[in-house]
């Protein structure tokens, strides 16, 4: 298995809701990653194109870009937790990301809103685990002695 993670980052304010009490609006520079993965590379070598699958990201973020994440949509209508941001930007650009790579599978979005406070979203179950899993456990995939 290959894979590629790829890196950007945005300045973007918010201000959660926790246990009932909304903080103050503060402003972050969010960094935000993206980990791609296929059992085969393409024609090029490559799992995907670093670049273009940076592009993708940052036309997913731009909308957010020195903005309050709490006034733009999705955003608008729920807390802007670095979790949900991971879950938002992992839902676009698994739509997005066949236009880049024909067998890139988009395994984990990351979010770092401050040094040494990151959130990942993981959809589960991960399909290349379970495939893994399938074959240790058929007697055609397990290696005996």
């Amino acid at each position: 298995m290959h894979e590629i993670t790829v890196e950007i980052e945005f300045p973007a304010s918010h201000a959660l809701t926790i246990a009932g009490t909304r903080e103050p609006e503060h402003t972050h520079q969010w960094r935000v990653s993206a980990t791609v993965a296929s059992e085969e590379l393409d024609s090029d070598g490559l799992v995907c194109d670093f670049h273009a699958l940076q592009q993708l990201l940052e036309r997913i973020v731009e909308p957010w870009k020195d903005r309050s994440l709490n006034a733009t949509p999705p955003f608008d209508r729920c807390n802007p937790s670095a979790e949900r941001v991971a879950l938002v930007v992992h839902e676009a650009l698994a739509k997005s990301l066949p236009a880049v790579s024909a067998s890139a599978r988009l395994i984990a979005v990351g979010v770092t809103e401050a040094p040494g406070c990151h959130a990942v979203y993981r959809p589960s179950p991960d399909p290349w685990r379970e495939r893994e899993r399938a074959q240790a456990s058929s007697p055609v995939g397990r290696c005996t002695i």
